[in-house]
């Protein structure tokens, strides 16, 4: 297929290669299938007559690069220093309603800060401008052309014709991430349908603009899809012997086996229910209730769930974990960040801004100069480290 695909696909600007006419034949063919949905002719013809694909999307889906990153690495990138600093501003800004959704849905107010600085950097317009785009042609190339999931990829564009329909956005507006994902918690259209409400009562669903709309539909996925418990917090760091075995055990069970929290304090429900993980030999070691694992439910990733509780916790005045993992530097600033992307861009690597934000092409810039001069492994990472060695060769 990507073969068949490449002969067809003429150049145009980069990240966009479209093939008018093989395209517009699937156009044409897609059609009874959008009705057959509830897309109305008028809305089809509107939005997919004369719609050309972003071919960087099948770019992005099968061509996805190796970083091979340690697990500090991932959580300094997520739970990065300006990161906290703007979380703990929402958290002020947004007080009242956190307090609601703590009172509707019973999702701590940390655990909502997680997921919105982890999805969207707290929507900040700057990640949006250098990293974002239209999603209906994203979705469009991929339901075109993407084989392995077309079956999901033509519900979810179908999704965002309904979206449009139904008067909750316009084409423009609906600007997201190369699979489709928008809004301060990035919701693929079919969250945005089907657990998307209009919490602050303008008469429209929205994953942009106030984060009212956003936040409240996040947590009532944590609760509906993910299992989210009120009350209970997502689990705790811990000293814990090394002789232990895993399963699922009371706080109170851990505690009489010798599980004690890192920081001292007192498992405040020792009745709760959790299980061990030690991610990393030699690193932090947890305990992990289920609402650890609700976050995971978002991104089916440990990494992911850790790096949205740890960066909540830190929002709401929680501090860095007690344990050090193997190897790992501290952080660096956004300042910091923002003076590796220079230095690397003077010597001719793209990093596509100098925002202080680390996106994909910040990466990749990274990694091959990283391979340029023989760093092994060539991870990708925007560190400390990295920077020394940027300024040495200066």
């Amino acid at each position: 297929m990507a073969g068949a695909l490449s002969a067809l696909i003429l150049p145009s600007r980069a990240g966009a290669r479209v093939a008018p006419a093989a395209f517009d034949r699937w156009i044409a063919a897609f059609r009874p299938k959008a009705i057959a949905h509830g897309i109305t002719a008028e809305t089809y013809a509107r939005l997919m007559n004369g719609l050309r694909p972003d071919m960087s999307a099948l770019d992005a889906i099968r061509h996805q690069p190796e970083f091979n990153q340690a697990l500090w690495q991932y959580l300094n990138r997520a739970c990065s220093e300006w990161k906290v600093a703007a979380g703990k501003e929402k958290a002020k800004q947004y007080a009242p309603l956190f307090a609601r959704i703590e009172h509707d849905f019973g999702v701590e107010r940390a655990f909502m800060l997680g997921v919105w600085g982890i999805e969207s950097a707290f929507s900040d317009p700057v990640v949006e401008r250098n990293h974002m785009r239209p999603v209906i042609p994203s979705l469009a190339a991929l339901a075109w052309a993407e084989p392995r999931r077309r079956a999901y990829w033509e519900q979810e564009l179908i999704n965002a014709l309904t979206i449009v329909q139904r008067g909750w956005s316009t084409p423009e507006q609906m600007v997201g991430s190369w699979a489709g994902a928008m809004g301060a918690t990035q919701w693929m259209p079919e969250v945005w349908l089907h657990v998307g409400i209009d919490y602050n009562g303008d008469g429209r669903v929205s994953p942009f603009g106030p984060p009212d709309d956003a936040l409240g539909s996040t947590a009532r996925y944590f609760v509906e899809r993910g299992g989210y418990r009120r009350g209970e917090h997502w689990g705790y760091e811990v000293h814990m012997p090394g002789a232990l075995r895993g399963g699922v055990r009371t706080y109170a069970a851990w505690q009489a086996l010798g599980v004690t929290r890192a920081d001292g304090r007192p498992f405040p429900q020792p009745q709760a229910s959790a299980r061990p993980w030690v991610p990393v030999p030699g690193g932090p070691a947890f305990l992990l209730g289920p609402n650890f694992f609700a976050a995971k439910s978002y991104n089916p990733s440990m990494s992911y769930a850790l790096a949205l509780v740890h960066l909540g916790d830190l929002c709401v005045g929680g501090g860095p974990f007690v344990q050090s993992f193997p190897g790992s530097e501290p952080a660096p600033t956004l300042a910091q960040i923002e003076e590796i992307q220079r230095r690397l861009t003077a010597l001719g690597f793209d990093t596509g801004s100098v925002d202080g934000r680390i996106g994909l092409a910040t990466t990749i810039a990274v990694q091959k100069f990283q391979r340029k001069i023989g760093i092994e492994p060539a991870d990708g990472y925007p560190g400390i480290g990295l920077l020394n060695r940027l300024r040495r060769g200066s």
